[in-house]
């Protein structure tokens, strides 16, 4: 079967806190920092992509398929990995964690489902930590339906990403426990009642 034109794109991208995310919703949860790969993991709906910079503007091209790509251009670059993703509503996108949302195509144009992402990065080991004005990393995400399976490396070779795999991976933070709305306004009327009450 012929593979039609892949969508393809390209854009700077706002990181913080060493990351950006696929989002397919503005409701995002704590995901811990899942390091076994150095480069990726997920929840459903949420993608978390692991940058060198801790702050700042990196370039990111996504590339848009039907089906997978016949080959992995591993010379280009760094670090490939290929990584199953679930989309809940099918609206999956790049986002930024503390800017607006790049405009970049939807990367699960077939729906909600699961999809495989293979994740390209370059020049992670330039400015390890640091704060950056103009961009000194690239990604590249490839994107197709596919069936969740395992994870698979193409290409580990930048320090960086070496390191991420060294260190243990960190557990979400716990969710704090809420009240309900009604007892939260019933707390608040005996405030405001104790504070009329002479």
């Amino acid at each position: 079967m012929t593979e039609p034109a892949p969508t393809t794109a390209s854009s700077l991208v706002r990181v913080d806190y060493h990351t950006f995310e696929l989002a397919d919703s503005d409701k995002r949860v704590p995901t811990g920092f899942d390091t076994s790969n150095g480069l990726v993991f997920s929840l459903p709906g949420q993608v978390v992509i692991c940058t060198g910079i801790s702050a700042g503007w990196v370039t990111v091209s996504v590339e848009v398929r039907r089906y997978p790509p016949e080959r992995v251009d591993t010379d280009a670059w760094d670090e490939i990995v290929d990584h199953s993703v679930e989309t809940t509503n099918g609206a999956l996108r790049v986002a930024s964690v503390m800017s607006d949302t790049p405009d970049l195509p939807v990367l699960t144009p077939q729906g909600p489902g699961t999809y495989r992402v293979r994740v390209h990065a370059r020049g992670r080991d330039t400015a390890p930590d640091g704060a950056v004005d103009e961009p000194v990393e690239e990604y590249l995400l490839i994107v197709w339906p596919a069936d969740r399976q395992p994870g698979r490396i193409h290409r580990q070779s930048g320090h960086y990403g070496a390191q991420l795999r060294a260190q243990p991976s960190r557990p979400a933070p716990p969710v704090p426990t809420t009240q309900g709305d009604d007892d939260i306004r019933r707390r608040m009327r005996k405030r405001l009642q104790r504070r009329r009450t002479p």
